[in-house]
């Protein structure tokens, strides 16, 4: 199977909105990108067409961004959590309107019947996708470093400079924050 420069050419914004999401540096995101793209220039023999050409991507990009993090090459560090600002507070709110006082849910999650079902469905990963892209950018980084990257805990609080419970405290709400989306947009269910 020949990879083909203009098919990698389109596939280019979807990686670099990915590698951005994670690196937090365009010139960074940017770099990273062209290693992804260059390594699959440089190894066709290795894509097989056993998956699609995105995934394929997606898989080498995934393992440069996992090097960089660690590498410990970023110029730029950005510090989540524990700020004044109005965004945290507004999350906070957003998510104590979801529970009585007792601690359990207003309304409870609905069921969502054979998940695993959805998940051979092409349109799930969209709105997925969707959901992903909905989060705020500093709980939408975390639960993608935790669920996509496979980082340990102890990797992202120290490449975030973030404690533990900080940590699990915000991939709480990421999780939270798509279980409504998904609730609206793909369960077609109001959360």
């Amino acid at each position: 199977m020949s990879l083909h420069p203009d098919d990698l050419s389109a596939l280019r914004p979807h990686l670099l909105r990915f590698a951005r999401l994670q690196l937090r540096d365009q010139a960074l995101a940017e770099d990273t990108v062209s290693d992804t793209l260059v390594a699959a220039l440089e190894h066709p023999e290795r894509f097989s067409g056993q998956s699609a050409l995105k995934t394929y991507l997606i898989g080498i990009l995934k393992h440069k961004i996992i090097d960089t993090l660690r590498s410990g090459r970023r110029e730029v560090r950005l510090t989540l959590g524990g700020g004044d600002d109005g965004e945290a507070q507004s999350d906070i709110d957003a998510f104590d309107a979801l529970f009585a006082k007792n601690g359990h849910y207003h309304t409870p999650p609905s069921d969502w019947g054979n998940p695993d079902r959805a998940l051979e469905r092409r349109e799930f990963f969209e709105i997925l996708q969707l959901c992903v892209d909905k989060l705020p950018a500093k709980i939408g980084r975390i639960f993608m470093m935790r669920e996509w990257l496979e980082l340990e805990t102890e990797e992202i609080c120290q490449e975030l400079e973030i404690t533990t419970t900080n940590a699990w405290v915000m991939l709480y709400r990421a999780r939270m924050r798509l279980r409504e989306c998904l609730e609206l947009n793909w369960f077609g269910q109001k959360a």
